[in-house]
């Protein structure tokens, strides 16, 4: 699982026709701490999503697996929003 950010819509009029009626999702991957971590992606939203939330990604095959993505076009979909992110200092 991936922990990202949502930010920002993706639009394609002209797309397969098994992703019609998808609402896509550019999704800003970060760290714990809300920190960018590495290159944006689009997802698949399976959970009605929305702008600036923190979410949970899943990719590839894990990503078909996801409700109602079964035999679709899909690398990446976004499964989960996040309310809070606790991370455990362990050096303590």
């Amino acid at each position: 699982m991936i922990l990202a950010k949502v930010v920002g819509t993706v639009v394609a009029t002209r797309k397969d026709e098994r992703l019609v009626g998808s609402k896509l999702l550019l999704v800003q991957p970060v760290s714990p701490d809300g920190e960018p971590r590495g290159a944006q992606l689009v997802a698949v939203d399976t959970v009605d999503a929305g702008a600036a939330e923190t979410v949970l990604i899943v990719s590839g095959s894990s990503a078909r697996m996801a409700a109602g993505l079964a035999d679709r076009p899909v690398d990446a979909a976004i499964v989960g929003i996040v309310d809070v992110v606790d991370v455990v200092d362990s050096s303590a």
